[in-house]
């Protein structure tokens, strides 16, 4: 069995099914260990999925199931075998990726941000003519606050995957991440604009609580919703911090490759574990997975970030880097004098900063899966940076 070490779980599995025969797979965990779980393709009712022993996410062919330990071990040597079991890992516990308040001055003060914010200038989205318009842009972390007044009369399509939680945004990170990748280029408010696709269509899932914790088949659940929903470019400011030598998720990777099969590009946070110079970490969980877009943060000097985390082996490594200290974007409550706004940073930041762009790529050019990867690491900027902590370099917009 393919299981993360060091890493905190749920209790749960995750098995990979052969893409070919989603159904050979049920019927196989169901001979082989006695496992009956519902499908999504199935429209099974909350009842149905409460009394499975697991669901299935048929766009991904992925089973999230409860197993005993001898229920895990038949699951295991089915998947040593040929056969439509591929994969089995331990489920993950996943959290809002946060880093510690920028001490020091306002770093953003070194731009003039009365009209755009630093980050908009740096990736080139204040001068660019692309406005994300007709592209859907599934941002999965602690929902969204509806009631934003910089979002009235925007489009917004929302969906928890938390029980017992609505999509209302009581954390602040999911609204915060929402802004920088579509928020308005014009504020309510009347400070600067923070939003890069700001005519982009706005899928905010609820994959995390409100405590900012969620878990892995939260995640798979919310990028099976996005591929449903067509969405071109899936956000996600979220993960698990791994040790070095950890090997990455077999079944993120596929899951991204069958959403680039569909057009759905997956760009995730690399991570905040770093303390440079002393320290670099490496890439987290799921983003260290090689069909997921990883990014990391720059500030606003073009230096890298000192909680970057960065390509440290074998295993995982920064694609590209965006703007992720002192970030001004949406939040969900009054913030002293910055209103419903706030400055934070992160890896988390950086991320929806390269969601937006990718969005303006998308529909300049029309471009979907690998050839939006391809054109978003051409297009970005060379900072003169070890390639191991920026990738491609600073994302930059048509």
């Amino acid at each position: 069995m393919s299981q993360p070490t060091d890493v905190e779980t749920t209790g749960r599995y995750l098995v990979l099914l052969d893409d070919k025969s989603v159904a050979a797979g049920a019927r196989e965990m169901n001979r082989v260990a006695g496992i009956s779980a519902a499908s999504t393709a199935e429209s099974a009712t909350r009842a149905e999925l409460a009394a499975a022993d697991g669901v299935i996410f048929q766009d991904l062919g992925v089973a999230v199931v409860n197993a005993t330990p001898d229920q895990v071990q038949q699951l295991t040597r089915a998947a040593e075998a040929p056969g439509p079991i591929a994969v089995v890992e331990a489920e993950r516990v996943v959290h809002a990726y946060t880093a510690p308040p920028a001490t020091g001055t306002d770093e953003a003060a070194a731009v003039d941000e009365s009209v755009f914010t630093w980050g908009l200038q740096a990736v080139g989205a204040n001068i660019s003519s692309a406005t994300g318009k007709g592209v859907r842009v599934a941002v999965l972390d602690t929902g969204f606050t509806v009631a934003h007044p910089d979002f009235a009369g925007r489009a917004v399509i929302t969906q928890s995957f938390i029980t017992g939680e609505t999509v209302d945004d009581a954390h602040g990170h999911g609204t915060h991440c929402i802004g920088s990748a579509a928020g308005p280029r014009k504020a309510a408010s009347g400070g600067p604009g923070y939003g890069v696709a700001f005519e982009a269509e706005i899928y905010a899932g609820k994959v995390l609580s409100n405590r900012g914790s969620g878990t892995d088949s939260g995640i798979l659940a919310g990028i099976e919703w996005a591929i449903a929903n067509n969405c071109a470019v899936v956000s996600m400011s979220l993960g698990a911090a791994v040790r070095p030598g950890t090997p990455h998720s077999q079944i993120f990777e596929q899951a991204a490759t069958r959403a680039m099969a569909k057009g759905t590009l997956i760009i995730a946070a690399a991570g905040n574990e770093s303390n440079r110079p002393g320290k670099v970490a490496p890439v987290g969980h799921p983003a260290n997975c090689p069909s997921i877009l990883a990014v990391g943060a720059v500030d606003v000097n073009r230096a890298i970030a000192i909680f970057s985390c960065g390509t440290a082996d074998t295993i995982g490594q920064v694609d590209i880097v965006g703007p992720g200290v002192d970030v001004y974007s949406s939040w969900n409550k009054e913030d002293g004098g910055l209103g419903m706004h706030k400055r934070i940073q992160g890896t988390s930041m950086a991320t929806p900063h390269v969601a937006g762009v990718a969005a303006l790529v998308a529909e300049k050019h029309n471009a979907r899966g690998w050839e939006l990867w391809a054109r978003l690491s051409q297009a970005a900027r060379r900072l003169g940076l070890p390639s191991t902590d920026v990738g491609a370099g600073l994302v930059q917009s048509p």
